[in-house]
């Protein structure tokens, strides 16, 4: 009898919170074809879950978020089921409904760097370690690095990270903006846990809608984004009434 393979990506629900853990800690949870898959799949689903899910946690298991992309598969040639497959399923996560959390514990590198762009917020322990290697391998960004990394830390410090592939801390990685906090290690998972609630407390319409006007504006003249917003183009949460006659 064959063993079941253990999932490349696990999912728990607790509290109208979805955390997705990449888990493949043997390997530091490197990227291959066969994980973006299963990721993509969660990805996918949760974009349908509004009613239940109100908030994303992207986690890696054991010592490490992710460090970036598995040069073993690539040198296997291993192949995603479309050419860009891994860059579109990093677009999935960050048009994602819901507010999505990364928590970064240890290497935090390239394609995991890519991936931790992807999300809304990230949260880091001090030990965290970000850093772009495209470098070192010879290889050129087609994730998302070269717009996501400058929207996050400006294009000077984006172009001293990527040039250099220098490494940075979890608070370096504040102290620049990429990580959004930095706690200490023993208490990254209190701090997530304690924002994914105050996220799901408040109304997941209005999440929604702030999601959509944020990407929309990023790519308009600021007159036209402040005009834009005025229109009330997506609408009001369904729970407006209801909240504000309830005092929440």
């Amino acid at each position: 009898m064959v063993a079941a393979m253990e999932p490349l990506v696990l999912r728990e629900d607790a509290d109208c919170v979805a955390t997705l853990t990449l888990n493949r800690p043997d390997k530091l949870n490197a990227l291959n074809p066969a994980l973006f898959v299963e990721l993509r799949d969660h990805v996918d689903a949760l974009a349908g879950q509004i009613d239940t899910v109100g908030c994303v946690v992207l986690a890696g298991a054991g010592r490490a978020f992710c460090a970036g992309n598995d040069l073993a598969a690539i040198a296997a040639r291993e192949q995603a089921p479309t050419p860009q497959f891994q860059a579109e399923t990093i677009d999935a996560i960050e048009a994602l409904p819901q507010p999505v959390i990364a928590k970064v514990n240890g290497y935090c590198f390239t394609g995991g760097l890519e991936l931790a762009l992807g999300c809304d917020i990230i949260v880091a322990g001090e030990a965290a370690v970000f850093g772009d290697t495209h470098g070192r391998w010879g290889m050129a960004p087609v994730w998302g690095m070269s717009v996501r990394l400058p929207e996050r830390v400006g294009r000077s410090a984006a172009k001293v990270l990527m040039y250099s592939g220098r490494r940075i801390d979890g608070r370096e990685a504040e102290r620049i903006g990429l990580a959004d906090t930095c706690v200490p290690d023993a208490e990254l998972d209190d701090a997530v846990r304690t924002l994914a609630g105050e996220i799901v407390a408040n109304s997941w319409g209005t999440s929604r809608i702030d999601k959509l006007l944020l990407a929309s504006s990023a790519r308009m003249e600021r007159g036209e984004a402040l005009l834009h917003e005025r229109t009330a183009p997506f609408g009001f949460p369904d729970d407006m009434a209801e909240r504000m006659s309830s005092g929440r």
